[in-house]
């Protein structure tokens, strides 16, 4: 149920009413027709095999004001990419298809890690990144909305309400992050933000004290929610992380570049559900613990370029006070589900708590050792400067292999 409650300093877009899918998608197809829209999906093709993508595919079928699709495929060979052409040919014309792991691509790749300004590491971040490159190649787009391919509980009021804010010209929103309640199976999920970020920044501005940046994130109702909008001129400048610190060095770059005005959240689904990551408190390598370890390196990070000047011991205080916050959102949260009759073990919920503690001292250590570690990928703007015909060769590599190899009697 929404409310209308404005409690931070990014403007909320609640879910008021249920107001007709149908109604929002007809102004959408007017939008599109002064602001064409794009959807960028970054995938991994076991998701090609999963149960949430296919019924994404289904859905994004009835979607008509969108002028193109983008999907990286991270993790394929080349049978598998012909595959995932034949796969996401239900979409049609405006779907393109980029093959991450194909020949053509790593050449430009190795191209831009020879003058040092492409993406080192693997994963998400630097398949979001390629893709935005796609359309600021296509030209094709003034808007473009960002989900993630595991949403179980996807339809597509949801993309409409993701994109609505950046897509309406009558709005001044640059920049869009969606929101939801992570409720699934009678449960309680999203720890990390639960448990981690929000006691994280709490921790941070009673040991720091007050700083705009740990307001602006706490404005946030879901910080680390994959599902966000923006206008296409916000992609020349931004910086997308490459570890999993993506969605909060990507709200730093919004933080960095655009007044509080031009952000802003919006509820966009009532359920939401996907797939769940291990803690893996053994190995910090893994699962939720590198992503603790990376996101608090982020924020770490990014207050020390607004002139926080860290000490191991400062770093066992945050600790400290972080783990006290946090058990105290525990029995919050199991009042909360216990008014709803949801589920939520206490036991487990203390076991991440630990963890994300132990993590915290691990994060600031990491960056007591190596302060200027930098995992940005270099905004487009900086490549197109260094290698002015970089997004034509990207483009064209881009056709060439669906060209080469979709089906047999596809258009």
């Amino acid at each position: 149920m929404g409310d209308f409650y404005q409690n931070g300093i990014i403007t909320t877009l609640h879910n008021l009413r249920q107001r007709p899918l149908e109604a929002m998608e007809e102004e959408l197809r007017r939008f599109s027709r002064q602001r064409p829209m794009a959807l960028v999906l970054p995938s991994l093709f076991s998701e090609l095999e999963g149960e949430a993508l296919p019924n994404i595919v289904e859905e994004l079928t009835r979607v008509d004001y969108l002028t193109e699709i983008v999907i990286g495929l991270d993790q394929a060979d080349e049978k598998q990419y012909r595959r995932a052409l034949q796969f996401f040919a239900p979409l049609g014309d405006r779907t393109r298809v980029l093959w991450n792991d194909g020949p053509r691509l790593r050449a430009l790749d190795r191209q831009l890690i020879d003058e040092g300004l492409g993406p080192v590491e693997p994963g998400k971040g630097r398949n979001v990144w390629y893709c935005l490159g796609a359309v600021l190649a296509s030209g094709r787009a003034r808007a473009v909305a960002l989900h993630d391919c595991d949403i179980v509980t996807y339809d597509r009021s949801l993309l409409a309400r993701l994109v609505y804010p950046v897509a309406n010209p009558a709005f001044n929103y640059e920049f869009c992050k969606g929101y939801y309640a992570r409720i699934a199976n009678g449960r309680i999920h999203g720890r990390v933000s639960r448990l981690l970020v929000t006691p994280l920044i709490r921790a941070l501005k009673r040991t720091l004290g007050h700083y705009s940046y740990l307001d602006y994130l706490d404005s946030f109702r879901y910080p680390l929610a994959g599902e966000f909008s923006f206008r296409t001129d916000v992609i020349n400048d931004i910086r997308i992380p490459s570890d999993w610190g993506l969605e909060i060095g990507v709200l730093s770059e919004l933080n960095r570049n655009y007044a509080n005005n031009r952000l802003c959240q919006a509820d966009i689904a009532d359920i939401y559900d996907h797939k769940h990551q291990e803690l893996s408190p053994e190995d910090a390598q893994k699962g939720l613990s590198k992503m603790s370890i990376d996101i608090a390196k982020a924020l770490f990070r990014k207050l020390a370029t607004n002139g926080v000047v860290f000490n191991f011991e400062t770093f066992r205080s945050i600790k400290a006070t972080f783990f006290r916050i946090a058990l105290d959102f525990i029995e919050t949260y199991y009042n909360d589900a216990l008014m709803n009759g949801l589920k939520l073990d206490i036991h487990s919920e203390e076991k991440a708590v630990e963890m994300f503690a132990r993590n915290i001292l691990e994060a600031g250590q990491r960056f007591l050792e190596n302060p200027m570690e930098t995992p940005f990928i270099p905004s487009w703007n900086r490549v197109i400067s260094a290698i002015p015909d970089i997004l034509p060769a990207l483009d064209e590599a881009i056709r060439e292999d669906m060209a080469e190899f979709r089906p047999r009697g596809k258009a």
